[in-house]
């Protein structure tokens, strides 16, 4: 159990984002922002203190996944109140002297772009993609992809254009992608223990969180998208093979060794959230993968029964 009330506060970094109270911390020689669950807003019923949960989690699946993720460590901090709080410090990779561009503003800068930087239309977000010049553009789009199918694994209802994107060195004239970061969405942080053990006595529940909610932050035709709708459409090629190549990296029993070890969560949270994993990869991804087999059979025989191309 780690204590970071000890920690030296740099009073003089800031963050933004409305998610929870934020400051930034060192801990052993190491910069970190030091997240606090945020105070529920619309709701005073809503419980988000698993965000800091969440964050840990995600970013730590991320990893297995193969996709650099931000460093997460859950512990402990105790306010002037004495009131101590699960938070969650993340790697602060901006410490090297490197910026990050989120892609928001990264989208602002294509100017044929129909939507603000904010706007999250994906045939939009595409163009920018397309357009902007400090990463190849076939390496972006595929990472894109990549975070797609990975939350629509963790269930992530905020992925916005505002929490991923490009870290630079404008003296070194140099870009990459950045860790991927601000997971809280994921795993469903505004339940309470209680809530999740109903959700888990019923099927219907259970498969309510899966096809109707959450939905993609990502729009098509001015709609949130639902994952399961558009990942088992294989209507894009791009989303068929980010699906494939997430989809053989997935070891669910590492998984659930992360989220039996996780500290500061209650037993039936850990069954929580092995089970939602589990039934979000078999009801979108394992689904989606054997559709994607079966079209690509039936791809291959049309094409064995077509005759050769006549050579003149």
């Amino acid at each position: 159990m780690i204590d970071f009330t000890p920690c030296e506060v740099n009073k003089f970094k800031a963050y933004g984002g409305a998610n929870g109270n934020k400051i930034h911390i060192q801990y052993q020689k190491k910069g970190y922002m030091l997240k606090f669950p945020p105070v529920p807003g619309r709701s005073k019923t809503m419980s988000y203190t698993n965000s800091c949960i969440s964050e840990y989690l995600a970013c730590h699946i991320y990893e297995m996944l193969g996709l650099r993720a931000q460093e997460t460590i859950l512990g402990t901090y105790t306010d002037r109140r004495g009131k101590e709080k699960t938070v969650v410090a993340c790697r602060d990779f901006t410490d090297n002297g490197k910026k990050l561009i989120e892609f928001a503003q990264l989208k602002n800068t294509c100017i044929d772009s129909e939507q603000n930087g904010y706007g999250t239309e994906l045939s939009s977000i595409m163009t920018a993609i397309g357009e902007q010049e400090l990463i190849p553009a076939e390496e972006l789009k595929g990472f894109f992809w990549d975070m797609f199918i990975v939350d629509a694994l963790l269930g992530n209802f905020d992925r916005h254009n505002g929490n991923w994107g490009i870290l630079v060195d404008e003296e070194k004239q140099t870009a990459e992608i950045a860790p991927v970061y601000d997971c809280g969405s994921c795993l469903y942080p505004q339940l309470a223990a209680g809530e999740m053990k109903d959700v888990l006595e019923k099927e219907e529940e259970i498969d309510r969180r899966i096809f109707v909610y959450p939905t993609s932050a990502v729009e098509e035709d001015g709609k949130k998208i639902s994952y399961f709708d558009y990942i088992s459409s294989l209507k894009d090629r791009d989303c068929n093979a980010a699906l494939r190549r997430i989809h053989e990296r997935i070891d669910m029993e590492q998984i659930d060794r992360l989220v039996a070890e996780t500290p500061f969560t209650e037993p039936i949270q850990r069954e929580f959230y092995q089970v939602m994993i589990r039934e979000r990869k078999e009801k979108i991804l394992d689904y989606s993968i054997e559709q994607l087999m079966k079209l690509e059979k039936q791809q291959d025989r049309v094409q064995e029964q077509e005759p050769p191309a006549q050579t003149m």
